[in-house]
């Protein structure tokens, strides 16, 4: 039975994303027996959760991959499943950045408006999840992250196989190169 991993994405991303297409374009030539998926995911809580298992359909991943607020919610499925997880600049206690965005946001896949509202903070504070078997995550931090403070992070996920680069930014920078590492230590190869 072939493996299955999911990608997460960011908040006002998809599945169209720099990051998702090369980790799909990396899938497609290296690993064409795992199957991925890159579903697109709703700004709002319990809607982005309701995608995820739409698109897992009752199956179990084996691993996660999470960028920004998909590493937010990639270690709730990771704490779910129990599959391993790894992580891009994830967000921490992203209800606390986003009540600083609230509004109405346009999804570039879906065609849809999302309002993040006030009340989906502490529905997002719900899906919070610490991680239980350390050994399962691994997270990729870049110093220069304009958007999150990568400390938060270090400091979230202390004892998890944690790698700080200097430098950097956001979208995490050579993120390609990450790949072969990413499924090494998921065991997807």
């Amino acid at each position: 039975m072939s493996k299955l991993v999911v990608y997460l994405h960011g908040f006002a991303s998809s599945s169209q994303s720099e990051k998702a297409l090369i980790t799909q374009a990396f899938f497609q030539q290296q690993l064409p027996d795992v199957e991925l998926l890159l579903p697109d995911l709703p700004y709002t809580p319990k809607e982005a959760v309701a995608a995820i298992e739409q698109a897992l359909k009752g199956r179990r991943p084996d691993a996660v991959i999470g960028s920004s607020l998909g590493g937010f919610l990639a270690t709730y499925l990771a704490e779910q499943s129990g599959c391993y997880a790894a992580l891009i600049n994830p967000a921490v206690a992203p209800y606390q950045l986003l009540s600083q965005h609230l509004g109405t946001y346009r999804h570039p896949v879906l065609q849809q408006d999302f309002t993040v509202a006030a009340e989906h903070m502490p529905l997002l504070a719900e899906l919070e999840r610490k991680p239980s078997a350390l050994d399962r995550y691994l997270v990729l931090l870049q110093q220069g992250d304009e958007v999150l403070d990568y400390r938060k992070a270090l400091q979230f996920y202390a004892g998890c196989t944690v790698d700080v680069q200097p430098g950097g930014d956001h979208s995490y920078q050579g993120y390609a190169n990450c790949l072969s590492t990413i499924v090494k230590f998921c065991q997807i190869a």
